[in-house]
């Protein structure tokens, strides 16, 4: 699911009446056609009109009966066809979890132990959560339910949604619970992350030469919001982005450099530096020496450093 576009986070206010919890049905309001994020969370029901959805990084069905569980800050889209009948639900983490102190991007790293209710938004890139009619038949009433105390809020009724959609929850839960369970055994997420590194790598790799390379493209190449990105980078590898990008950068100036003879612009121009200058000012911070006497020492490094000067 390669973003054609800048990928959008919304917020609730921007996709919601209320700031706490919405449900509305395909006539609400248009529905998103282009990969996007949010800073809450969904939950989409299919109620008919067979389709996909990307999120992530994958793409998986999405039929008739089939719920898809949507993390905070995960690029996804449903392109759902003009005769479709689906149900779109949006909440807050503090309506779902008040009383989870956790950073939003910081999500997928809580227990299922501790708060089983992430469990199918953890782990929706790797199942389909189909139920059978008998079972769907239950979550129809659900929705409706919803709808019905939604449209007519009073003292009371947040928690009576809440009891309700910890309910819609805790069936799909109670359904999938054995493969909920091995992938949370198995470290899907520290997978999924892994994943996302290698991507990123391969994206930084393939694209050092661009002076415009930012954070948005490569978040985007990647899957993950810019913000989450960041986030990411600080806590697994304790680095900013741009702090990544100088590193490689210079990785690759250095191969450059001691294993070939391109001049100094023309490395620079294939480390993503349309600057000869100021390449060799950053080279020179780093390694101690500008660029060309780099590659004389290094290649002959009994020679004394005045005789290179």
């Amino acid at each position: 699911m390669p973003p054609k576009r800048e990928v959008p986070t919304y917020v609730m206010q921007q996709r919601s009446e209320l700031m706490d919890f919405y449900i509305r049905d395909q006539r609400g309001r248009p529905a998103e056609t282009a990969p996007h994020r949010h800073e809450y969370f969904q939950i989409q029901v299919n109620l008919g009109g067979d389709t996909v959805q990307h999120i992530g990084s994958v793409q998986r069905p999405f039929r008739r009966n089939t719920l898809a569980f949507i993390l905070p800050h995960r690029v996804h889209v449903i392109p759902h066809p003009e005769d479709s009948d689906f149900v779109v639900i949006n909440f807050s983490q503090t309506f779902l979890l008040p009383h989870l102190a956790c950073d939003p991007m910081d999500l997928e790293e809580v227990s299922i132990l501790q708060a089983p209710e992430l469990s199918p938004f953890r782990f929706q890139e790797h199942l389909d959560f189909y139920l059978s009619e008998p079972d769907f038949a239950e979550v129809r009433q659900t929705l409706e339910r919803m709808r019905a105390l939604d449209a007519n809020r009073r003292f009371g009724t947040r928690e009576i949604l809440k009891g309700l959609l910890l309910q819609l929850i805790g069936q799909v839960c109670g359904l999938y619970a054995e493969p909920l369970r091995e992938l949370a055994d198995s470290n899907a997420a520290q997978l999924s992350r892994r994943a996302a590194l290698g991507r990123m790598s391969d994206y930084l790799r393939r694209h050092i030469d661009d002076p415009d390379l930012n954070l948005q493209k490569v978040a985007a190449a990647t899957y993950l919001s810019p913000t989450y990105l960041t986030h990411w980078l600080r806590k697994e590898i304790g680095k900013t982005f741009s702090e990544l990008v100088l590193e490689r950068r210079m990785h690759a100036a250095r191969n450059y450099l001691l294993n070939g003879s391109r001049p100094v612009g023309e490395v620079a121009r294939l480390c993503g530096f349309a600057d000869e200058a100021y390449f060799s000012r950053r080279f020179r911070q780093i390694h101690g020496l500008p660029p060309g006497q780099f590659r004389r020492q290094q290649r002959d490094p009994d020679t004394p450093q005045a005789a290179m000067l």
